[in-house]
């Protein structure tokens, strides 16, 4: 079995992304998305950190799994494909409300601003789980 550092390797590498989001996506409470170049920057943001988070989760699985530690393996794949779920409905979601911008529809900033928010509290979550799991994990036997 490997040592406990790779419980903490598997943790790292999904906080990567997370800390990424948490930081960058309150910047965007200071600007209009009614704002073409703005609403296309926030789904490119959105969009990476969605991608890059599906792949830290599947390697964070992978590096578990091997280690052979179940529970954490299962946690960390709900994760993996809670992710890989949400951005196809998130992007889908993001790119109604910008061709509605486009199309004139006053309500449709709103409603990004909804989605933004909403993003950032489901980012905020899963932080949160991850961040107050590691010690738990870390001392578990494998």
């Amino acid at each position: 079995m490997m040592p406990d550092s790779v419980v903490l390797f598997a943790a790292v590498i999904l906080l990567f992304p997370m800390g990424y989001l948490l930081l960058a996506a309150p910047a965007f409470l200071l600007v209009k998305l009614d704002i073409q170049p703005v609403g296309l920057l926030l789904r490119a943001m959105f969009n990476g950190y969605f991608l890059t988070l599906s792949v830290a989760a599947v390697l964070a699985t992978i590096v578990v799994a091997l280690d052979g530690r179940l529970a954490l393996t299962v946690g960390i794949s709900l994760i993996a494909a809670l992710t890989i779920a949400s951005r196809r409905w998130f992007l889908r979601q993001m790119d109604a409300g910008l061709r509605d911008r486009e199309a004139g529809d006053a309500d449709a900033p709103r409603r990004l601003r909804q989605l933004h928010w909403g993003g950032m509290l489901g980012n905020a979550v899963q932080l949160a789980v991850v961040i107050s799991s590691i010690p738990y994990v870390a001392a578990a036997p494998a």
